[in-house]
């Protein structure tokens, strides 16, 4: 093909494709454009709907990056503390992998006590005890296995169905079949504290190859919720709504021209900008609550912390925004050092959530929150029952190794199970022995709470209509810790 005839096959081409999207009355175009006028209104894409009656209407997600060890928490093992530094029995090590244990370590007991909480007498250990005042309220799924060993892919099958890169989170399945009921705040949030970002980095809350309005939204909890948000530009209100139309036209006049559906995400994108410098400031100003409720949260106004994003969770679930993804990081109790061993920095990250977490739970069940509010807590897989060495040799902290086989995480609120608990490990608490349950049993049990089924909800992609529950293994909800 000649320079003269490309010109001429370029230009048919581009003129074809105009014609198509602004002549043709059922177009893409014209398809489109009716879902960017929902989306117009919401800032999210034109919701898939329910499948059948939700029990929770939103999401409390809580990951403690780099997995916190269930034997000091949750799952007590009294038969392990009478094996405590003695070598560990073959059976566990052969054809197993570990990230750093090498050799033959010696058991690990309970580095903590437990006792029996509530009515329902659960198991938890004294590093927790703010919240064995609110144990009644929650389900524990003692059971949880994965496949993974190492944070970033266990963070991302834990959050998004798959271990690697690409797939889209859970909370933007739930917003891109949900939508939101704020049209002024994000469907989709994310709170970050511990002073790094989880493994995974921000594709834990990506959309994935779902559209990107759909992605997670980064806040913070100190300063401006989202930078700029202020808008120290000296501009007034009016005239940003000016600026903002004109660059809505630009952007509309690009999508007819090239048809690219992200140009539509970014119009939604910049309506929802604008609305949420009125409405996000409010949601995010932690000086309107009291001095009671900060003593409550253990809150540190203008600092970073997790007590400062459970109290912004709170507020933001009393703004019916859909799904609030609280990350805290530091939990990877190797004992490669004190900041992480099971004796010294474990203590500290405990102080850090256990009062928070408490209050977050007694708050949403005094207002009535809690019974359409789904609260989940838990990491990305669990700790070994043996004390971790490097090289063969015992470390001078006290550690444990990340462990896939077994781990707990607990549920409350959103039509599950208070003062439950589901599945049981062995008594050492190495391999689940009742009940197993994976990620994307879990999965397909926050969307059926949503009042989703999970095999319908799915978006054409690579090939296939991919969704959060795994196209290639099977998955069930957890019916047995449903009310």
């Amino acid at each position: 093909m000649n320079p003269h005839q490309e010109l001429n096959y370029l230009a048919l081409r581009n003129a074809t494709r105009r014609h198509f999207l602004r002549g043709c009355s059922l177009g893409l175009a014209a398809t489109w454009l009716k879902t960017a006028s929902a989306a117009d209104q919401t800032g999210q894409p034109a919701p898939v709907g329910v499948h059948f009656r939700p029990r929770a209407k939103r999401v409390i997600y809580l990951h403690m990056a780099g997995s916190p060890s269930q034997l000091e928490l949750f799952d007590y093992k009294p038969e392990l503390q009478k094996l405590d530094g003695q070598e560990c029995p073959a059976s566990f090590l052969e054809g197993q992998r570990f990230a750093f244990i090498q050799g033959v370590p010696k058991m690990l007991g309970p580095m903590y006590p437990f006792s029996q909480v509530g009515d329902a007498g659960q198991w938890v250990s004294d590093r927790m005890p703010h919240f064995q005042s609110v144990a009644d309220k929650v389900c524990f799924v003692k059971s949880m296995s994965t496949t993974q060993f190492n944070h970033a892919p266990a963070q991302l099958l834990m959050l998004t169905g798959n271990q690697n890169l690409g797939a889209a989170s859970v909370g933007s399945w739930a917003t891109y079949g949900l939508g939101s009921e704020n049209e002024n705040l994000p469907g989709y949030i994310v709170l970050v504290s511990g002073g790094r970002m989880p493994s995974a980095g921000k594709s834990a809350w990506g959309s994935g190859y779902l559209p990107s309005v759909v992605q997670g939204v980064q806040c913070r909890s100190q300063g401006d919720p989202v930078l700029f948000l202020s808008g120290h530009d000296g501009a007034t209100r009016a005239e940003r709504r000016q600026t903002l139309d004109a660059i809505d036209q630009l952007n509309r006049a690009a999508f007819e021209e090239f048809g690219d559906l992200e140009t539509l995400t970014r119009i939604s994108q910049y309506e929802m900008a604008f609305r949420m410098q009125v409405s996000a400031s409010e949601a995010f100003d932690l000086s309107q609550e009291t001095a009671e409720v900060h003593a409550k949260y253990g809150t540190e106004p203008g600092r970073e912390s997790f007590a400062n994003n459970c109290l912004l969770a709170r507020r933001l679930a009393e703004r019916d925004v859909r799904f609030i993804q609280l990350f805290h990081w530091g939990w990877d109790s190797h004992g490669a050092a004190a900041s992480e061993a099971l004796n010294l920095g474990f203590k500290d990250r405990c102080r850090e959530v256990d009062r928070p977490i408490s209050a977050l739970l007694g708050d949403l069940d005094r207002q009535g929150l809690l019974e359409d509010t789904l609260v989940i807590w838990g990491g990305e897989f669990g700790r070994t029952p043996m004390r971790e060495n490097r090289n063969g040799k015992e470390m001078k902290f006290v550690g444990r190794d990340h462990h896939p086989g077994a781990f707990t995480i607990w549920l409350a609120g959103g039509g599950t199970k208070p003062g439950f608990t589901l599945g049981a490990t062995d008594e050492l608490g190495y391999r689940p022995i009742e009940a197993p349950i994976s990620p994307h049993d879990l999965h397909a049990t926050i969307l059926a709470l949503l009042g989703i089924d999970h095999l319908r909800l799915t978006y054409p992609s690579q090939g296939a209509n991919q969704r959060l529950s795994n196209l290639t293994k099977p998955s069930r909800v957890i019916d047995e810790i449903i009310v």
